[in-house]
């Protein structure tokens, strides 16, 4: 494993999703990845988007036979010209603002032929080590967060402070592969995954073993998710041999802080999931809501 794994923070339904979980709207944190804050993720959220006319696409809310994971379904060839990266706060913002039209180019046509619908997420770049969206708070305590998602206010946050270039430095395909993490989060919340998760979380318990168990299938699916963006880019534009490179590097982010709840899963699988995206490019192959709980330790 990488020194300093990125780890990610994942709400829930109104959700932060990481590489860690917050809470259950619709978000994520990741650093690594990660879990709702206290206070916010035990309760159910009831959806807040209007009601769609008949002819609006509408969420699915349902998981292993959501029609995201319909056959034939994966992200079409992207080009992506990044801005050059470089370990400072405004270089950062720039790069990762420059792969968002690409993510967009990747995931649009993915949601639109399975009849759901489609909106890019903002991003957002907080300063400090400490952070507050709609979705509850988070913190760069321990290398537990890089980035988050939040589902309430549809956005990315990727604080500078949280995305560890002190242990990672100049490799931009690293901060590439947290942000399509990220987005993957995104991609759940459009499509009513994550709201499906996050009712059936409440109910199984949070803490339980069959709550942690379906926050890694969250997490892990979201890892296949950025593959599946990789595999639509690589070797195209700005996404050369040496940025699949260090994102493969840098895949290893399970839990790794004994004592915390598991709800990323092992490294191994970190990697595995993430690298079935990147060979095959297809949602229903990155259907971890059918998978043996094995495939999701």
């Amino acid at each position: 494993m990488l020194a300093g794994a990125l780890l990610a923070v994942l709400v829930v339904a109104g959700t932060v999703g990481a590489l860690v979980v917050a809470d259950r709207g619709s978000s994520d944190a990741d650093a690594g990845h990660g879990e709702p804050t206290r206070g916010t993720r035990d309760r159910a959220v009831t959806p807040t988007a209007a009601v769609p006319s008949a002819t609006t696409p509408r969420p699915v809310y349902s998981l292993a036979d959501n029609p995201l994971f319909a056959a034939g379904l994966g992200a079409p060839p992207v080009t992506c010209r990044l801005s050059r990266w470089a370990t400072t706060p405004r270089a950062a913002a720039a790069f990762l603002t420059s792969a968002l039209p690409c993510l967009d180019a990747a995931w649009g046509p993915v949601l639109r032929r399975a009849g759901l619908p489609f909106s890019p997420p903002a991003l957002a770049f907080p300063a400090g080590t400490a952070w507050t969206s709609p979705c509850g708070a988070v913190a760069a305590g321990r290398g537990e967060v890089a980035a988050f998602y939040c589902g309430r206010n549809k956005t990315v946050y990727l604080p500078f402070g949280g995305l560890q270039t002190e242990s990672y430095g100049a490799r931009p395909g690293v901060y590439l592969a947290v942000l399509a993490h990220e987005y993957g989060h995104h991609v759940q919340d459009l499509s009513g995954v994550r709201y499906a998760y996050a009712t059936e979380r409440h109910e199984a318990g949070p803490d339980t073993g069959p709550g942690l168990e379906l926050s890694r299938r969250l997490e892990l699916q979201a890892q296949c998710f950025s593959g599946m963006f990789f595999a639509a880019a690589r070797g195209r534009g700005s996404v050369d041999a040496s940025i699949l490179a260090d994102a493969r590097a840098s895949q290893d982010r399970g839990d790794h802080h004994a004592g915390r709840p598991r709800v990323h899963g092992t490294d191994a699988h970190n990697s595995a999931w993430w690298e079935l995206g990147v060979r095959h490019n297809r949602t229903a192959r990155c259907n971890t809501w059918r998978s043996a709980p094995g495939a999701v330790a």
